[in-house]
């Protein structure tokens, strides 16, 4: 069938569920802060965070531009006048995602699909809307780090799906051609939709965090129950 299988990550082969609104979390990350000489209250660090991640969404300019946040994370000790260097900024980045973070699994079946594919020769790649110091840790945890030849995270390259120059930029790294690959994914307007755009093929897999809106993109095949069996038959031919 197919020689590429590009995967989305949250929503597709992991479930996750996080609280960026809990007051236990601002709490913790303002005596982090304060720890470090950067004086925050709870409610305080929220708005100023939230002030900051909108500034560098307009800096970037585009709905498609993905800011990064560790960079975020950083500016809010120089606010307060102390210095951060990358590696702080990326840990304080790490423990926001530790304490907003409720539970993060893998589908049942998911490892066992990837595990598969890979048997077969087949050739898979991440492409994930999302911050790379949230998720590159997380598909660390789940040890799925090994089974891709391509990780792409939206933070890293500054935009995300579904822009074409996403989806194009990893074909070009790469060397694909968009008719050997599939996007699998559980977004019709992110997944489906850019898949499209980028001329390959694509599967959506309906999960319990997919977006609610549907018929934003016609995908080439459809599983609308989250059972990686029928995912598994689609992409495997059994």
């Amino acid at each position: 069938m197919y020689k590429n299988y590009i995967f989305d990550f949250y929503g597709t082969l992991a479930d996750i569920r996080t609280d960026e609104e809990s007051g236990y979390l601002w709490e913790k990350m303002a005596q982090i802060y304060s720890a470090y000489g950067a004086a925050y209250g709870p409610e305080e660090l929220k708005a100023t965070f939230r002030s900051l991640e909108e500034q560098e969404r307009k800096r970037l300019g585009t709905e498609e531009a993905e800011p990064d946040l560790t960079k975020v994370f950083g500016m809010l000790y120089e606010g307060k006048g102390i210095r951060c260097g990358a590696a702080q900024a990326r840990m304080t980045a790490i423990t926001f995602r530790a304490l907003s973070r409720e539970f993060i699994r893998l589908y049942d079946g998911a490892e066992e699909l990837l595990r598969e594919l890979r048997r077969r020769g087949k050739r898979l790649y991440l492409l994930s809307n999302a911050q790379t110091d949230f998720t590159r840790p997380e598909i660390e945890m789940l040890g799925l780090r090994d089974f891709f030849d391509g990780i792409f995270i939206s933070s890293e390259q500054g935009c995300k799906k579904p822009s074409p120059v996403f989806f194009q930029r990893l074909l070009e790294r790469f060397g694909l051609d968009p008719a050997d690959c599939i996007m699998i994914g559980n977004d019709e307007a992110a997944d489906i939709a850019g898949a499209n755009q980028a001329g390959m093929d694509s599967l959506y897999v309906h999960t319990d965090i997919s977006p609610k809106e549907a018929g934003k993109a016609e995908a080439t095949y459809r599983v609308m129950d989250e059972d990686f069996g029928k995912v598994r038959a689609l992409l495997l031919g059994k």
